[in-house]
């Protein structure tokens, strides 16, 4: 319990250091030229300073299709960035930016995007091997996952840890981890 209390670094905008609402998918975008996640506020704010085709962090154009997007998150792997193994992990879990489904090559970047200290990796893997989506079902391997996402810092690898220890009966052990992620953001652990 004395890891993992405060959201990961990559869970803030960049532009304006505030932590991006939970979950962060639905309130930011991620920019592939530099692996930046950045609120929507920031977005709409450059968009009315005009600046439409360019990266809101760093300032690079925007891609012009798939391929090159693609271009760009292999030149983020290839520099071992986490994020970017994750980011392409996401991709291949979504069949998006023109890759075709691949649950086995999306664990396999998550499980790389771990090892380098992905919360977000780390979280994916967790949900992986607890329900057997993409791979074959280990409870106990998930768990580990979201152990290592929450003391991370990932709020919902938290919560899911609650619901874990809920069901094993772990009643002071679950309330603990609800509210750690509560406290973090994570509505539904108040429920």
């Amino acid at each position: 319990y004395g890891q993992g209390h405060e959201r990961p670094e990559t869970e803030f905008c960049p532009i304006c250091a505030q932590p991006v609402p939970l979950p962060p998918e639905g309130h930011s975008q991620v920019n592939t030229c530099c692996m930046k996640m950045v609120c929507n506020g920031c977005v709409y704010a450059a968009m009315k300073m005009g600046i439409n085709d360019k990266c809101e962090f760093c300032r690079t154009p925007a891609p012009k299709n798939d391929a090159e997007s693609l271009a760009r998150i292999q030149a983020r792997v290839n520099k071992k960035d986490p994020e970017a193994f994750k980011f392409l992990g996401d991709q291949y879990s979504r069949g998006q930016l023109g890759l075709a489904k691949d649950a086995a090559r999306a664990v396999e970047l998550w499980t790389k995007a771990s090892e380098l200290g992905s919360a977000g990796a780390c979280y994916h893997l967790g949900a992986v091997y607890s329900h057997g989506v993409g791979a074959e079902q280990d409870v106990e391997r998930g768990v580990r996952f979201f152990e290592k996402a929450a003391m991370l810092g990932h709020s919902m690898a938290r919560h899911n840890l609650g619901g874990h220890e809920y069901i094993r009966g772990n009643y002071d052990r679950a309330v603990r981890h609800f509210l750690i992620s509560a406290k973090m953001g994570y509505a539904p652990s108040l429920e």
